[in-house]
């Protein structure tokens, strides 16, 4: 592949994969560097706007965030208020209060977006 285009269809896709595996860990600033960015970001525009990833809902990303950090549920009591909000945000009972998210998002800095999305009842509940 001589010219950079924008990337239209499936195989133009595998096309670029298949140029930027042959790129891949070429000197930055180098003619072969450059067209690596360029492709690299080609790709992440086409994949976004094609196979979009949702966000996890906030109890996956609490949860998420907890085990990163090596700590229990235990640990958002102090942030949720008591261990029965744990509990209940935990199953579904109960939604996320804005102060909620504000000390969820600067506690355990997961991003608010993630922490405004409804929260679905737990299949245990």
């Amino acid at each position: 592949m001589d010219r950079i285009r924008p990337i239209r269809t499936s195989a133009d896709h595998a096309a670029f994969l298949a140029e930027i595996e042959t790129l891949w860990g070429a000197p930055a600033g180098s003619a072969e560097g450059d067209r690596l960015d360029v492709l690299a970001t080609l790709v992440e525009a086409y994949e976004q706007a094609h196979f979009p990833i949702d966000l996890p809902d906030p109890v996956s990303a609490i949860l998420f965030r907890l085990e990163q950090q090596g700590l229990g549920r235990k640990a958002l009591e102090p942030i949720l208020g008591s261990r029965q909000r744990v509990s209940d945000l935990m199953a579904g009972r109960r939604g996320l209060s804005l102060a909620m998210i504000r000390r969820l998002h600067e506690e355990l800095a997961i991003p608010l977006e993630i922490l405004v999305k409804p929260i679905a009842p737990s299949k245990a509940a």
